[in-house]
């Protein structure tokens, strides 16, 4: 990947106030207007403005609040999805969350095939222990060690979620993240065989990493935020500058060596949902900001594991045709297997019955479902 980190960044200095400042001058949809039904879809050129407006609550590596790169993401992500990129794992997919009413788009997420390439590598620093004992003074050492790493053919990861903060108290936050592993589950060759994670760390009020003050800054002689900004055109100062030596931890302040492989208050939930569906930390952190690596094989993501491919049944399902105990909460998705893709899913109600799953009249419609046609979905 080229152009984009795979974990989202803090925001430089000064951006909160930026990003307030374009709140009170865009046009906002009353929240009490916004009972409406939510559906997911790929990225699409006209949904520029609303992603860039997006992006300045997160200024993110991979979701930048820059207009021309988001306008490259967009039509990546298009490519992507139509299949015109031919190696599948140069594919980069880009998620949109829109409410069916109002066209308002509430969120989007990233789907990455494939993280590092001989251009530009996978990077982070391996967390090791370096046990050490002397005879002489009885003495035993257990010192913390990071190890920079690379990898030229590197993981699946997700990333790049981000929700409009107006309409988080809807609960809308989960369909973003989850969407992606039904998307690998039914696309499963396009993707590597373990996806990643790289959650926000820490930070200091202004967005710096303390760990970069104390490591990068000294190899590089660049502040986090130009280090940052670096890294999304090119990787080579980092593979160049930093030593290729372990370096020992127990150098560090303590308060800096306890941030090592920690999550931020607002990334605890995240990492809490991760574990949930099979992923662990792996025990590699990112070497600008120490933010962990969390990781699992396909095969044990419960989401992707338990996706299942139905037949759309007849008769949608109506509040009183079920009993509540027979529904269950799922991610409904549908997509051509060859060529464009024409992706669409949401998050509903089901019933499933054997081989059919009976959906609601909303979810038909917004998937632009019939009876009989067969689609993917997962219960969460």
């Amino acid at each position: 990947m080229s152009l984009h980190k795979s974990r989202p960044r803090a925001k430089a200095k000064g951006a909160k106030s930026k990003s307030a400042s374009s709140a009170k001058t865009r046009a906002v949809v009353p929240l009490e207007s916004l009972n409406e039904a939510f559906f997911l879809r790929e990225a699409a050129p006209r949904d520029l403005k609303a992603l860039h407006e997006l992006s300045r609550h997160l200024n993110s590596v991979n979701l930048p609040e820059d207009r021309a790169i988001m306008k490259k993401l967009i039509q990546k992500s298009a490519a992507s999805f139509a299949g015109r990129i031919e190696d599948p794992f140069q594919r980069e997919y880009l998620f949109v969350l829109e409410g069916a009413e109002s066209g308002r788009i509430a969120g989007t997420s990233m789907l990455i095939a494939q993280h590092g390439h001989h251009d530009a590598p996978h990077i982070y620093f391996d967390v090791l222990r370096d046990e050490r004992y002397s005879g002489t003074l009885d003495r035993h050492f257990s010192h913390l060690c990071l190890r920079l790493g690379f990898l030229y053919k590197g993981p699946t990861e997700i990333g790049g979620l981000v929700l409009d903060p107006e309409l988080r108290s809807l609960g809308l936050g989960k369909q973003l993240s989850f969407v992606r592993f039904l998307f690998i589950a039914m696309y499963r060759r396009r993707f590597r065989p373990w996806v990643i994670a790289e959650l926000m760390p820490p930070l200091l009020e202004d967005g710096r990493s303390e760990l970069w003050e104390y490591l990068g800054r000294n190899f590089t002689g660049l502040d986090y935020q130009e280090a940052d900004k670096l890294s999304q055109r090119n990787k080579e100062f980092i593979t160049s500058l930093f030593p290729q030596s372990p370096l020992y931890v127990s150098l560090l302040p303590k308060h800096v060596q306890d941030l090592i492989g920690q999550v931020g208050d607002e990334t605890k939930g995240v990492r809490r949902m991760l574990e949930n569906i099979g992923f662990e930390y792996s025990e590699r952190i990112d070497p600008f900001d120490g933010g962990p690596h969390f990781e699992a094989q396909c095969e044990d993501i419960s989401l992707v594991q338990n996706a299942r491919l139905c037949m759309v049944a007849r008769d949608a399902l109506k509040d009183e045709a079920a009993p509540e105990e027979d529904r269950v909460r799922a991610m409904v998705g549908v997509g051509q297997p060859e060529g464009p893709t024409g992706f669409r899913a949401r998050m509903d109600s089901v019933v499933f019955d054997g081989a059919n799953i009976r959906v609601t009249q909303t979810t038909k419609k917004l998937l632009r479902l019939s009876a009989g046609q067969t689609v993917w979905a997962v219960a969460i």
